[in-house]
């Protein structure tokens, strides 16, 4: 799926906590880049409540209601991480460090990060997987790689 001699693909694998970045370059040699953490994800949910969620007055009604209360603060703390390893995909991609793109994420990590790509991003993604490649080995993730078979 390399395009010519001098692209090169970045290959990432992340969870909510956890994302690590490989190069791969026309050789189809990889290598680990970079290791992104967010411990905060990891913790429990009584953890990361540090006083109760804010609250909001209805327009026009009496009384007041919390805000967002839907999301968990493990879930905030995922999509937090998401748009930590976007604004550094995006940042990569502006510097010319890759041209192409290949995502491999845990199913609603994945869905958490979409939202955060930008359209250039989003542009260079050749392939995404929804396997949380993030415990193997450099080999073991190599094989999940078709562009390096």
């Amino acid at each position: 799926m390399l395009r010519n001699l001098h692209d090169v693909v970045w290959v990432v694998a992340a969870n909510g906590a956890l994302a690590r970045i490989f190069e791969s370059n026309a050789k189809k040699e990889l290598r680990e880049l970079e290791v992104l953490e967010h411990p905060e994800t990891r913790l429990h949910g009584r953890d990361l409540e540090t006083s109760r969620p804010g609250r909001t007055f209805q327009s026009g009604g009496y009384g007041n209601h919390p805000v967002d209360p839907d999301i968990s603060p493990k879930h905030h703390e995922a999509q937090v991480f998401a748009k930590i390893l976007a604004e550094r995909l995006e940042a990569g991609l502006n510097k010319g460090s890759y041209q192409r793109l290949y995502i491999s994420a845990s199913p609603h990590f994945l869905g958490d990060l979409r939202p955060h790509l930008s359209q250039n991003v989003i542009k260079s993604i050749i392939q995404e997987d929804h396997k949380d490649l993030t415990k193997l080995s450099l080999d073991e993730i190599r094989a999940h790689l078709p562009f390096l078979i």
